[in-house]
Formats: C-alpha cells, sequence, structure tokens
C-alpha cells in the first residue's frame, strides 16, 4: 500500500472579490464545506477565511487532482450558499483559485495562518510568515 503525503494550501475568492461573507456567513458555509468534504472522502484538514475569499488545507489523496478536488468543493459550496445563506445578491467563486504545496515540517504554521484569519485580516500590519505564496501571481491577501 502506498503512502502518499501531499498537503495543498489552497485559497478560493468570490466572482470579483466581492465581499460577500459576512462572519456569521463565513462560519457557516465553512463547517458546509468541511461536512460536504467528509462525505466526499476529501480530506479537508482546515479551512477559514474572511468576506471575500476562503483559505484551506487539503491533503491530496493519490487518486485526486486539486483541479477536480477544487471543482467538487466550490460548485457544491456555491450551489449551498444560495439556497441556505441569507445574502444580498448571488454567491459565486471567482473561476480561478490558489494553490501550493505545503511541507509536512510547515502545516502547523500554514494551519496556523488558516485557523487565524480574522486576526490576520483586522491586523493593521498584516504580517504573515509564510511569506511568497501571496506576493506572486497576482495573488494578494
Amino acid at each position: 500500500m502506498s503512502h502518499i503525503k501531499i498537503y495543498i494550501h489552497v485559497v478560493m475568492v468570490t466572482h470579483k472579490r466581492k465581499s460577500l461573507l459576512s462572519m456569521e456567513n463565513k462560519d457557516l458555509l465553512c463547517n458546509h464545506i468541511l461536512s460536504n468534504c467528509k462525505q466526499k472522502n476529501i480530506h479537508l484538514l482546515n479551512i477559514n477565511g474572511w468576506q471575500d475569499h476562503l483559505h484551506g488545507l487539503i491533503s491530496l489523496g493519490a487518486n485526486e487532482s486539486i483541479g477536480e478536488v477544487m471543482n467538487l468543493i466550490k460548485g457544491e459550496a456555491s450551489y449551498w450558499a444560495n439556497r441556505n445563506l441569507s445574502l444580498n445578491e448571488k454567491f459565486s467563486w471567482g473561476n480561478e483559485y490558489y494553490a501550493a504545496s505545503v511541507s509536512y515540517y510547515d502545516l502547523h504554521e500554514v494551519n496556523d495562518y488558516i485557523k487565524n484569519q480574522e486576526d490576520h485580516h483586522s491586523s493593521s500590519l498584516k504580517k504573515i510568515r509564510i511569506g511568497k505564496p501571496f506576493s506572486i501571481d497576482g495573488w494578494q491577501d
């Protein structure tokens, strides 16, 4: 039996980066995504975010591609959000997403970063230690 450890830090943003998610709706959506991932055997280790984006930490399986996993997560989540959240307009994700591999040795730091999104975005300093991933290819957090 193969032993595979592939960890991926993902970021998905709302369409046009609109601030559609109140804190309550963000929490409800994150809880739903976690539950849905468990049902689909997607190993989502953590998810959290802000008004216009969510970060996730995924342990990718041997037969999974990041594209397939992200399509499953984003498609079902927007379908659910439009039927279950109190929103001022239709919810949708942007077409693209960010994904970067995470070393086993950096899991704790990335997991803490995801867990502390509220603090990160309310801080005037907005400093992150994980560095470069959010300064390349136009991705900003």
